[in-house]
């Protein structure tokens, strides 16, 4: 290569369009004058295609390396960010989605569960009602239900209590009226006189405001013959045996 260092590097760059263009125009006036300068550039451009294509790069003179990473470094760097794109939003929409489509269906499971335990109680209380019914029907049309009056003689409106009672079951349904109010911390008590042995507790009851009260099904053995039944005023939680004196009495008999 004829050509001096500087030249050299002047016409790699010019081959490769990194000169200014004052740097151009001088290099171009000189390649109008020296022949061998464009066979140089000639060379070089025909070189770097080859390179281009067929070589691995091969290291330019200093002053060239030096010349582009200037060139480089004067060039203004923006930050490459990546470019915003509404479908990088699916993936949050879609787990906010679930997320609140759970705890709708938590909520609605919730309230289903409340409703069934509400239905299941108020089907278990009209099951427990209606056998009640039944047994308290089936006490009252008993053909051997034995019906037994108690009252009180010489009293105004006269207080009155009717005891049906099945024997062979044991079972009971005994109504009051016209009952006095009783001592606070007291209650009536209704007992069962059978034909032989101690009077049985056949339930307590206080009266309401009309003097009306119900006994309804106590527990009593079944087999039970009864002569006849009474009442007595006993303390609020009943007593096993009598306290004297007996206020109403009523036989079968």
């Amino acid at each position: 290569m004829n050509t001096n260092g500087h030249l050299e590097a002047d016409l790699a760059l010019y081959a490769m369009g990194g000169l200014d263009a004052a740097e151009r125009a001088a290099v171009e006036h000189h390649l109008e004058e020296c022949a061998t300068c464009r066979r140089e550039l000639q060379e070089l451009r025909g070189d770097m295609a080859l390179l281009s294509l067929t070589a691995p790069e091969s290291a330019p003179p200093p002053r060239t390396r030096e010349r582009l990473l200037a060139a480089i470094a004067r060039e203004p760097r923006v930050p490459r960010q990546s470019p915003w794109r509404w479908w990088n939003l699916v993936p949050a929409a879609v787990s906010l989605i679930l997320l609140v489509a759970m705890l709708a269906l938590w909520q609605r499971n919730q309230a289903l569960d409340h409703e069934l335990a509400a239905v299941m109680a108020q089907a278990a209380k009209e099951h427990t009602e209606s056998k009640r019914a039944r047994e308290i029907l089936a006490v009252l049309t008993a053909p051997d239900a034995m019906r037994v009056t108690l009252a009180a003689a010489k009293q105004r409106p006269q207080p009155q209590g009717k005891a049906v009672y099945v024997a062979r079951s044991g079972t009971l349904v005994f109504l009051a009226s016209d009952f006095a109010p009783v001592p606070q911390g007291k209650t009536y008590e209704l007992w069962l006189l059978p034909e032989t042995g101690a009077p049985l507790p056949a339930g307590i009851f206080k009266p309401d405001v009309h003097g009306n009260a119900t006994v309804l099904m106590p527990s009593i053995p079944a087999n039970v013959t009864a002569k006849g039944f009474a009442i007595t005023v006993e303390p609020e939680s009943g007593s096993t045996t009598p306290t004297m004196p007996i206020l109403f009495v009523g036989s079968t008999g």
